[in-house]
């Protein structure tokens, strides 16, 4: 059956720079085989397939999946999906509902707002799972180990915990960041270091995670950003609102921007650019 398809790349601000994902309208009849298997297909490290809510809350629902597993949440999907979505609905596929700036996405791991910015498109950060400092010595020393770094270099770290099982690591410039080689981690470790002031970006991050046996490292990190600024903002580490870059380690040029609002709400944002339109067999 074909089925209509969009490829798009999230937080960047021109395309080619940022995070791409792969998303598939019209999902319904296909099940959870089909859908791993096409996006073990398309190696990308996340694939969206969206589908009628099934809450009456919501606006729309998606399925995530990487390569390899089905994921409740993930941050750079869900402004990818929604940027699709909201493609659709401007095309005629059906009325909008509710408030013409703010949607709900319906996901495993239950509903998440999203709303519209001057930059794109934002979503509420959920709550962390894990947090807290990292006082284990021994963690600590690991953690170093696998950056390759000198434990001493380490100036915090945090369990920034929404679902990954993300660890930061707060570094003492972008600079020191940037210039990470790390060996093979056998976790999902976040690196975060401060630009000067009056920098484009406050802050620039590299998001690492095992890979088949090596060291992965993604692009732009909408989950990991999400928590290093519920760590950021609450510890008055961070002033909300700031621009945090990542990809650049991987000639691209990711832009996250984070907002709190007079509720406490934070909003993980940024650009959604279409590259690729089509159709695929499904």
């Amino acid at each position: 059956m074909s089925r209509r398809f969009a490829q798009v790349d999230v937080f960047a601000t021109e395309p080619y720079f940022g995070n791409p994902l792969a998303v598939v309208l019209d999902a319904d009849g296909l099940d959870g085989a089909a859908m791993q298997r096409f996006a073990n297909w398309m190696n990308l490290s996340e694939t969206t397939f969206l589908l009628p809510p099934t809450d009456p809350r919501a606006d729309y629902r998606v399925r995530i999946f990487t390569p390899s597993g089905e994921l409740p949440f993930a941050g750079h999907p869900t402004l990818g999906t929604c940027h699709v979505w909201l493609a659709g609905r401007a095309a005629g596929d059906g009325p909008q509902r509710g408030d013409a700036d703010v949607f709900m996405q319906e996901c495993p791991a239950g509903l998440i707002p999203v709303r519209r910015t001057a930059a794109g498109l934002a979503f509420a950060a959920p709550p962390l799972v894990r947090s807290g400092p990292v006082e284990d010595e021994a963690l600590l020393a690991h953690l170093a180990g696998l950056l390759g770094i000198a434990r001493t270099e380490i100036l915090a770290a945090e369990w920034v915990d929404n679902g990954p099982g993300w660890i930061a690591v707060l570094l003492g410039s972008a600079e020191a960041v940037l210039a990470l080689r790390p060996g093979v981690v056998d976790r999902d470790v976040g690196v975060l270091g401060p630009y000067p002031p009056g920098a484009p970006a406050a802050i620039e991050v590299r998001a690492f995670f095992p890979k088949d046996g090596a060291t992965g490292e993604d692009p732009v990190t909408g989950s990991l950003n999400a928590g290093l600024a519920a760590w950021l903002l609450g510890s008055d580490r961070a002033q909300a609102p700031y621009v945090a870059s990542q990809g650049t380690a991987l000639g691209r040029r990711g832009r996250v921007e984070i907002s709190q609002d007079a509720s406490g709400t934070i909003w993980v944002g940024g650009g959604v650019r279409t590259c690729i339109t089509g159709s695929v067999e499904l």
